[in-house]
């Protein structure tokens, strides 16, 4: 008897544990391979999206609840519509929701932008890793340069004589360019990674303050930087044309690595010149961008821009394959963030290096941006055949000053 009783409890907890699984093997078929667990995902699609493999979500985007179940107003799920708050949720996410909303912007209805996490993602990897690690690499850099070569002297005896190089105005707006490029570099960073670094030191209060006065020096001081980009670009493009004088300056470096070199150059050297068409061309692709979110879904800009790279066949020519010509709204705006921030952390690169050889790195160099003149031994040995104009229009001057008139 108590044999077959303990036969019984066997035989039970047997078909117990495996009468589910028979079910669920019996339930799903080739045509609806979710029948097992009631349309909810399975056990091969959390393998496939591990694995790296394309899930189709067409399961989940479609299982956004019934009409025809729901219950009434005083039931749990009257208010809901036969729809549970996961269907709800997944009808925001899928975009098939039918939203009222009191904005009518291109993108009001759009409560959950699913498709955005590789742009949340990107701005929180990559984007960082890399262009703080720009940052940084270029001031170790510098150190190491500094630490080798030592600050670069002028090498020739002072004469104690100045030549006027830039003019007051010329100076301003340099400094309105420098000043404001700055201020934007540095409450961006803020903006972009001060959540992640900031708060563990000085609270969410402190970091919500410095966020927000940020955000407002960001948005405004972003005017000054473009007016100082014009200003510059009329005052100097025409002392920044490349030449065939280029290119002995950069064969013998530009004499920064060697003492005593010393190749001849205009008002601009090539260097010079590289600084000031990085600052033209990756500047205006920042205020681009930075109006484009300062406006927002107003100034849609990249889809166009697909267009025409694919049909240079750029993307494909570096292996991208065919870039996207249908952007919604957020995409828009996701690519104009990242485009803004990859330039300008490209643009702090270079003039972290333009600062250091123009102050520390070079002795005089400052003084053309400070007083507007420049010694005139150390203006020989870097811009030789600017001096040479100089002096021979000093010369034509003064021979017409003492030639009486006839």
């Amino acid at each position: 008897m108590r044999m077959r009783e303990l036969l019984a409890v066997v035989l039970s907890v047997f078909l117990a544990l495996t009468g589910p699984v028979a079910a669920q093997e019996a339930m799903a078929t080739d045509d609806n391979p979710r029948a097992a667990t009631g349309g909810a995902q399975t056990l091969e699609d959390i393998l496939a999206r591990q694995r790296g493999e394309k899930v189709d979500y067409d399961f989940r985007r479609n299982a956004t609840g019934d009409p025809n179940r729901a219950a009434g107003l005083a039931s749990q799920l009257g208010t809901l519509g036969g729809a549970s708050d996961s269907e709800v949720y997944r009808a925001l996410r899928f975009g098939t929701a039918d939203v009222t909303s009191s904005s009518r912007g291109p993108a009001a209805g759009v409560l959950i932008q699913d498709g955005g996490m590789w742009w949340l993602n990107f701005r929180s990897g990559p984007l960082v890793k890399y262009g703080m690690g720009a940052l940084g690499g270029m001031i170790v850099l510098l150190a190491l340069f500094m630490l080798l070569r030592g600050r670069i002297r002028i090498d020739g005896e002072k004469t104690g004589r100045t030549i006027q190089r830039f003019d007051a105005f010329e100076r301003f707006s340099h400094w309105l360019l420098a000043i404001s490029f700055i201020l934007l570099g540095i409450t961006g960073i803020i903006i972009l990674v001060g959540r992640e670094y900031l708060i563990p030191l000085i609270g969410k209060d402190g970091f919500a303050n410095i966020a927000q006065v940020s955000k407002l020096l960001h948005n405004n001081i972003a005017w000054a930087f473009m007016l100082a980009l014009v200003f510059v670009f009329l005052l100097w493009v025409r002392h920044n044309i490349p030449n065939k004088l280029d290119l002995v300056w950069v064969s013998k470096g530009g004499g920064l690595f060697v003492k005593g070199v010393h190749p001849p150059a205009k008002k601009f050297n090539a260097g010079q010149k590289v600084i000031f068409w990085s600052v033209i061309l990756f500047g205006t692709s920042i205020a681009v961008t930075g109006l484009s979110l300062l406006f927002p879904f107003e100034m849609p800009m990249f889809a166009k821009t697909f267009i025409v790279l694919n049909d240079m066949g750029l993307p494909q020519m570096f292996g991208f394959g065919t870039l996207p010509e249908q952007l919604a709204p957020h995409e828009e705006m996701q690519y104009a963030q990242l485009w803004h921030a990859i330039v300008a952390f490209l643009l702090m690169v270079i003039v972290i290096a333009h600062i250091y050889l123009g102050s520390l790195g070079m002795e005089g160099a400052y003084a053309a941006m400070g007083s507007g003149q420049d010694e005139e031994q150390w203006a020989r040995e870097h811009h030789s055949l600017w001096v040479e104009e100089v002096k021979a229009k000093e010369a034509a001057s003064a021979d017409a000053a003492t030639t009486p008139a006839e």
